[in-house]
């Protein structure tokens, strides 16, 4: 797939080897959310959804942000925060506005994905970065919840990632102060899973993708289907669930084959998702 064919004006994305990686880019703005960049974004994961070559995502910012959240200098609904004002009647039955789908769209995407923490990562852009699976960070990297200062309760997802990430009382300290949250307290309460250099940030982010991607892609991609599912069901549900994923897992019979040779082989498996 030439994801280099498509013209994108506020994100680039590209593939290397078996992992796609986007980058938000309007470094002038902290690649804050306009509704330009929310159209091609959701064009692009949806590319990466539908390419079978790309196993894992790497989603980070160009130049000094990560994600500053909505563009608030703009007039259009990401920057109000204001729903579309609807033309249909699924339109305006929509509870969930922009914010909603944009959520949406990173919890349902079922391929791993690799946040490369490079700068702030604010509101919507905090969202952004937790809904990705695991998160690589620089030193500049940085986390602030903003809402409350804007005079809202949190959206886009943070209510519901961030405690499933750092715990209740965490959530509630970083949004009830809204305070800043630098690099090091974020590797220590688990907003970054790792702490790597900024020059090596996203070719860091890129190998532990591959890390992922090198595994069967529907036994992955299944994996990580349970394993969201499994973190907010009772026991019972989560074991019917796993043996609901191994069926799924198992349905590329070429990669089942071929993970039982490589092991009594002792050697790398060479996967199709087949």
């Amino acid at each position: 797939m030439a994801y280099e064919a498509v013209d994108y004006e506020t994100i680039t994305l590209e593939r290397r080897g078996q992992v796609a990686v986007l980058t938000l880019n309007r470094p002038d703005r902290l690649n804050a959310i306009s509704q330009g960049l929310r159209r091609e974004v959701e064009q692009a994961v949806a590319a990466v959804r539908g390419d079978d070559e790309a196993r894992a995502l790497v989603l980070t910012g160009a130049g000094r942000g990560f994600c500053a959240g909505a563009d608030l200098m703009g007039t259009g609904p990401v920057a109000t925060g204001r729903p579309e004002e609807p033309t249909s009647q699924d339109g305006r039955m929509d509870e969930m506005g922009w914010v909603g789908r944009w959520a949406m769209m990173w919890r349902t995407f079922d391929k791993p994905i690799v946040g490369a923490i490079n700068g702030v990562a604010a509101g919507a852009g905090m969202s952004t970065a937790l809904a990705c699976d695991v998160r690589l960070g620089s030193p500049a990297a940085r986390f602030k919840s903003v809402f409350i200062e804007r005079s809202l309760s949190p959206d886009s997802g943070l209510s519901y990632f961030l405690p499933r990430v750092v715990g209740y009382a965490a959530a509630a300290d970083i949004i009830f102060t809204s305070r800043t949250v630098e690099a090091e307290e974020a590797l220590r309460i688990g907003l970054l899973n790792r702490s790597v250099p900024t020059e090596s940030l996203l070719d860091e982010a890129v190998a532990y993708a591959e890390q992922m991607a090198q595994w069967p892609p529907l036994a992955l991609r299944m994996s990580k289907r349970v394993l969201q599912h499994n973190v907010d069901v009772q026991i019972e549900e989560a074991l019917r669930y796993e043996t609901v994923g191994l069926g799924y897992a198992r349905k590329a019979p070429n990669d089942v084959k071929e993970s039982r040779a490589a092991f009594l082989e002792k050697r790398k498996g060479v996967y199709t998702g087949a």
